[in-house]
């Protein structure tokens, strides 16, 4: 799919916005337009947002008295090139999410999934309440 540079629609077009890409074993988070002038073609991406950190900045439109508290998810690159999937235990605001990719993961960039719909399923639990069409696997 081309990207989508809408500037309505939600959390999407929040901006800055952004791409998490993999290329064989390399991975990023980058910002919309930065991946367009990257001129990459990875093997697998989806665009999403708002970006939550980028460049170790959290967003701007965050702030620790934000009022939206839902279910997210996100993914982050660490250092070292380490990609990080996270969905909350239960509602934060952006900043708080943002906040721990940012402070606890040491992630320097990360990216919004969804919201309400976030879930995970392990061997152990599952926590799908409804059926979706995104998804990512990780496997060993």
């Amino acid at each position: 799919m081309p990207l989508n540079l809408a500037r309505s629609g939600g959390n999407f077009a929040l901006r800055p916005n952004g791409v998490f890409w993999i290329s064989g074993s390399r991975a990023g988070v980058l910002e919309t337009g930065a991946f367009r002038r990257a001129g990459l073609s990875p093997t697998y991406a989806t665009q999403s947002g708002p970006l939550l950190v980028q460049r170790g900045q959290l967003h701007p439109a965050f702030n620790k008295g934000g009022t939206s508290f839902k279910l997210r998810s996100g993914v982050g690159v660490c250092k070292g090139g380490q990609v990080r999937f996270a969905v909350s235990a239960g509602p934060v605001n952006f900043h708080t999410f943002a906040t721990f990719f940012r402070d606890t993961l040491k992630c320097p960039d990360a990216l919004y999934l969804d919201g309400s719909i976030s879930a995970y399923a392990t061997p152990d639990r599952n926590t799908q309440l409804a059926g979706f069409a995104g998804i990512w696997s990780v496997s060993r």
